[in-house]
């Protein structure tokens, strides 16, 4: 088993910046993928980006490409979504997901372990 807690989400104006954590125990999960998911009212969710715990390789969709950076801390078992020039339509809950396969999954299907996600409201 693999627990992932979320945290550091909230309101932010549109154009700020926000960074969400994601603290990861469990068995061994160094060779896991660590994904971002997002889902808003009303919508299905949506993959954000990953990363591969083991090298640090990332993966985004290209609705947040060179907004959102993927990044990990070994030391602290944490994986971090750091959110720039946000948008209203960012406006989610965001929520962690851990992956035991390497390739990279960008439907929900492909995750085995999920947080409890956390807010994020995105003003104008």
């Amino acid at each position: 088993q693999v627990q992932l807690v979320e945290s550091g989400g909230g309101l932010v104006q549109a154009g700020g910046s926000l960074r969400l954590s994601c603290a990861v125990s469990g068995r061994t999960f160094t060779t896991y993928t660590m994904g971002w998911f997002r889902q808003a009212p009303g919508k299905e969710r949506a993959f954000v980006g990953a990363i591969r715990w083991s090298g640090g390789s990332t993966y985004y969709a290209d609705s947040v490409k060179g907004r959102f950076t993927i990044s990990r801390d070994s030391a602290k078992n944490t994986v971090y979504l750091q959110m720039n020039s946000l948008k209203p339509e960012d406006t989610a809950v965001y929520y962690c997901a851990a992956s035991p396969r390497s390739r990279w999954y960008t439907g929900d299907y492909g995750y085995d372990y999920w947080g409890q996600g956390t807010q994020v409201t995105v003003s104008s």
